[in-house]
């Protein structure tokens, strides 16, 4: 009986191997690889098996096997932490990050299932619904894991000109033309009639159509020397991650300052009167420091509030950093980011409202008994802005770079651009480092404005609204940035309206299909 279930449910090698390599080809178009365009038809050799196996229950075990190796080829730096930081064995961290490469195996695994029955169902012409299916397979491991790291459209984060269509149906949309195009390569290796061919080609071209309305958006929206509003000083102070007492806690504080400091003096023009110098500045000048384990807590500590004053008012320049603030609600604190003025006082305070999930936050009812891996924090409520000179930006706090509907809010509610504060060094130099930048491209993209991004240990960068990569960092350096910052012309992407309709969308026509394959199909019809 065992031996007969195991029969029912495991698929052949050959499938399996099918599988596999669906899995490696995935890895190889992301961080650290980047070979993008084998995204494109990574999902044939999966889609293939699935149609050869014939079988739900061996088809969901295909999409699990392909999900776990994917999942734990692209992530398996989640290792690096407990290994690095809390003396796991790398044996047992490796073991820990499988089993949860296997859980979010199952997402896979529900886009081959649901795959199989509607092949069953529906034949050849069930190959269309594919990339219907796969968003809703990334849509639901969203909502329900509060994490669509690695989405397989972020696999082309860094190929500009193909991510344009995001602004429309966000990463969501991207991930449908590459399963689009893998749906159709799947169809030329299958029984096709062409009809169906001219199905997919339809599909095709009209995502090629939306593509090409971008493009020529674009180059009529074609700015031409917009005047910068405010000076931007990113700081990148590659404040280790340990080891760091007391004593040593300062001087990276007056070290980070002094480095800010410098340069903030190389935007003051000297102009010299009859009686005295005179230093003019053309633009109000903004020091952003980035998220830090060197923890700030600007309500609780007075010295460091004198420290700010000075700094702030020496300079004349507003200063943005992260910092622990109290949530008077519940006696916890809230990751924060600041702003001080040029005048020392406090000018905005934005409080992180994604937290990560048990890494600043335990979802309820679990924070009673397991404690959060870096604090146990207060949610976020507001949306605040910050100013910056006359434009107003929004702030991601690290992990909230993943959540679109965050950058979208602070783009409706009128930010100018979008502020990055993160810090990824916990997790060593990774792929993590341009995986994380991977998703603040697409937040440019979707919003259509230019985001700030600040980082400990890299990579810090100016990343335009059409998703450009401009003025990296190298990783594991202290380094500086200068920037200028324009005010937006106010206008709102089809993303920014509407936010993840189209996911949604896909969702429901995934539903109703699936419903539809559970009718009772008349004989007399014929594939």
């Amino acid at each position: 009986m065992a031996l007969d279930f195991v029969k029912r449910i495991l698929p052949s090698w050959k499938n399996a191997a099918l599988a596999l390599l669906a899995a490696g080809l995935l890895i190889l178009a992301f961080p650290d690889f980047e070979y993008w365009f084998l995204a494109w038809f990574a999902l044939v050799p999966l889609m293939w098996a699935v149609e050869r196996e014939a079988s739900i229950r061996r088809s969901f075990v295909l999409g699990w096997l392909f999900g776990t190796a994917f999942f734990f080829g692209t992530c398996w730096w989640l290792t690096y932490a407990p290994i690095h930081y809390a003396a796991f064995p790398w044996p047992l961290a490796y073991f820990l990050i499988l089993i949860v490469c296997i859980g979010a195996g199952i997402f896979p695994a529900i886009f081959a299932a649901v795959l199989s029955a509607l092949l069953k169902r529906f034949g050849s012409w069930a190959v269309l619904a594919a990339p219907f299916i796969w968003v809703f397979s990334e849509f639901m491991r969203y909502w329900l894991t509060g994490n669509n790291w690695n989405a397989i459209g972020y696999s082309q984060a860094f190929t500009t000109d193909l991510i344009s269509i995001a602004a429309t149906g966000g990463v969501y949309l991207v991930s449908f033309a590459i399963l689009e195009l893998s749906g159709f390569a799947t169809l030329l290796l299958s029984k096709k009639t062409k009809r169906q061919v001219l199905a997919h080609l339809s599909i095709i071209v009209g995502l090629l159509c939306v593509y090409i309305g971008h493009e020529l958006l674009n180059l009529a929206m074609i700015s031409y020397g917009n005047p910068g509003i405010a000076t931007i000083i990113a700081l990148q102070p590659n404040v280790p991650m340990s080891g760091v007492d007391y004593q040593r806690l300062g001087d990276l504080r007056t070290r980070q300052f002094a480095l800010s400091e410098r340069e903030v003096t190389k935007l003051d023009v000297k102009r010299i009167n009859s009686d005295r110098t005179v230093i003019e500045r053309k633009t109000p000048a903004i020091v952003i420091l980035p998220e830090s384990p060197m923890n700030f807590m600007y309500n609780d500590d007075r010295e460091f509030q004198q420290f700010v004053r000075e700094f702030t008012t020496r300079n004349n320049v507003s200063l943005i950093f992260n910092s622990a603030e109290p949530d008077a609600t519940n006696g916890k604190y809230f990751n924060s980011a600041m702003m001080i003025g040029a005048d020392g006082k406090v000018v905005a305070q934005y409080d992180k409202i994604y937290l990560l999930p048990f890494g600043e936050a335990v979802p309820v009812p679990l924070d009673a008994i397991v404690p959060g891996f870096v604090g146990n924090f207060s949610y976020g409520r507001e949306y605040d802005l910050l100013p910056i000179g006359d434009a107003k930006a929004g702030v991601m706090i690290c992990f909230e770079s993943h959540f679109g509907q965050l950058s979208r809010r602070f783009v409706a509610d009128g930010a100018d651009v979008i502020i990055e504060m993160t810090n990824d060094g916990y997790l060593g130099p990774t792929p993590v480092l341009r995986q994380h930048l991977a998703n603040a491209v697409f937040r440019a993209v979707e919003t259509n404005r230019p985001i700030l991004r600040v980082t400990n240990v890299g990579i810090t960068a100016y990343i335009t609204e059409k998703g450009a990569v401009l003025d990296p960092t190298a990783a594991y350096q202290e380094d500086t940035r200068v920037w200028t910052v324009s005010k937006s012309d106010g206008s709102q992407t089809f993303y920014v309206k509407y936010g993840d309709w189209f996911a949604w969308l896909c969702s429901m026509v995934t539903i109703v299909l699936l419903l539809l394959s559970f009718k009772r199909r008349d004989p007399a019809i014929s594939n």
